[in-house]
């Protein structure tokens, strides 16, 4: 059978807990049963949006270092916008798998997003339109929520964002455990692990992380929501 690793990405901290890593990994899964591929590793980015850059994905970096590595010459993702929602970024980081002698492959329809360079335009203009979609569905859906935001607006409805950490009652004392211990030198996977074991709920009472933690840290004003 042929070896794969899978990578996946979730555009916000939000959606870490919600179904876009279950979703991802079960059409991997899916597409690497139908084609005798076993699964040995995956990878994943959370909070990370897919105009990042390669050298900002903590998760594409080791999928791609251990690639680089140990003889595996495939990674499956479920889709192309999982890679990348720029054109430009997925050029990038396509062009890096390719010089590894490494395919990247889409569960969503099969598609080697790497097959295509200058002695293929064709493959490689695929590859690009792919891209292109993905980045024209994300600005489709924020024109879509900014011109809902606008008629509530124009209807005299108060249209707030969703409230910083620390607002809502009963928040402010978990804030403020979470500032002490990052002053103490404590990591935010180590906050996220011991605020878990202590059983603290996040606001929607689900399980911390430690990309949530950074989130809250990296903003004195506390603007990032948490838990969502």
């Amino acid at each position: 059978m042929t070896e794969a690793v899978s990578y996946l990405r979730v555009s916000s901290v939000g959606a870490v807990d919600g179904d876009g890593f279950p979703r991802q990994r079960l059409a991997v899964e899916k597409y690497a049963t139908a084609n005798g591929i076993v699964i040995v590793e995956e990878f994943r980015d959370e909070g990370v949006p897919g105009t990042t850059e390669m050298q900002n994905r903590k998760g594409l970096a080791a999928c791609m270092a251990r690639v680089e590595s140990n003889g595996v010459r495939l990674v499956l993702v479920e889709g192309a916008d999982r890679l990348a929602r720029d054109s430009m970024v997925s050029e990038l980081i396509v062009r890096e798998f390719q010089k590894a002698g490494v395919r990247v492959v889409t569960a969503s329809g099969g598609v080697d997003l790497t097959e295509g360079d200058n002695t293929n335009p064709t493959a490689k203009l695929v590859r690009q339109i792919l891209a292109a979609v993905a980045e024209f569905d994300r600005c489709v859906i924020e024109l879509k929520l900014r011109a809902a935001r606008e008629r509530k607006r124009a209807q005299g409805v108060k249209c707030e964002g969703r409230k910083a950490y620390g607002e809502k009652p009963g928040e402010e004392a978990v804030l403020q455990l979470i500032r002490q211990r990052s002053a103490q030198g404590w990591s935010p996977d180590f906050i996220a692990m011991r605020l878990n074991e202590d059983k603290v709920p996040t606001r929607l009472e689900r399980h911390w992380h430690g990309a949530t933690i950074s989130k809250i840290l990296a903003r004195k004003e506390t603007l990032c929501s948490v838990g969502e």
